[in-house]
């Protein structure tokens, strides 16, 4: 950090930024498929008759559509690791821009 208060090594007159990770509407989506994915895996695995998988082609669909759910989900989530939203810092004394 330098004595204005922006890391070393950022360009002069490059406006501040913080991480807005709580609000990050990939987190959401990633929560969201991920539980579903847990969901219907774990139906895929223990309660998928038979029967069932007859009806499908010989595919237990359940297992593949939960554990496609959580791949999605970990990249939704490595995507917001790797690529965290930045918002402005506002400086004290600054006034909003309106």
């Amino acid at each position: 950090m330098t004595s204005t208060g922006t890391p070393a090594g950022t360009p002069a007159g490059t406006p501040r930024t913080r991480r807005a990770s709580a609000f990050d509407i990939r987190l959401v989506i990633a929560l969201l498929l991920g539980v579903y994915g847990l969901v219907t895996t774990v139906l895929g695995i223990w309660f998928t008759s038979d029967s069932e998988i007859e009806r499908s082609a010989g595919v237990n669909i359940n297992l593949w559509a939960g554990l496609g759910m959580l791949i999605v989900a970990a990249l939704f989530a490595l995507w917001t690791w790797l690529r965290p939203l930045r918002v402005p810092v506002e400086e004290e004394g600054e006034q909003p821009a309106e």
